[in-house]
């Protein structure tokens, strides 16, 4: 399925699909995992946080706990929404509340997500859109790396 040009969305996932994502991380979590840059930016009481899917990886992200938009730009094939679809060139799309998607990149892919906040620092800001926050590269690696699990595609 191919979300249509005009207006695509990304749905809140039922706890049936969160916990499909969640096995999905558990098997991939022992594959060679990929370095994800994530560049971060506050202005005008926004904050944006754009991360680089190389081609040819498997990313599955936090659990994001409130409504955002995406921008995307590239080639992929996304879990979302409890179904699959497939994502190819520009989109800006409302991304509701409660999702944990899967990012498969069939091309070198960005996604941007961007959301009103008060913070003032990345912590901050990623504390206010997950409960995860632990498990993003940011967390583990420091500096201006960052990310949420990957893989390898097989």
């Amino acid at each position: 399925m191919s979300l249509p040009a005009v207006a695509p969305q990304l749905p809140p996932m039922s706890g049936e699909a969160v916990a499909k994502v969640r096995r999905l991380e558990r098997i991939t979590s022992a594959m060679p995992q990929v370095e994800i840059d994530t560049r971060h930016l506050f202005h005008a009481g926004m904050y944006a946080r754009t991360i680089h899917i190389p081609a040819g990886v498997c990313l599955t992200g936090a659990l994001i706990k409130r409504a955002t938009l995406l921008i995307f730009s590239g080639r992929a094939t996304v879990f979302a929404g409890g179904e699959v679809i497939d994502l190819i060139g520009y989109h800006v799309i409302p991304a509701s509340a409660h999702r944990k998607q899967v990012f498969l990149a069939h091309e070198d892919t960005d996604l941007t997500m961007i959301f009103p906040t008060e913070a003032g620092t990345v912590e901050a800001a990623e504390a206010e859109f997950t409960d995860e926050a632990e498990l993003l590269l940011s967390r583990r690696q420091g500096g201006n790396t960052t990310g949420e699990s990957q893989c390898l595609e097989q």
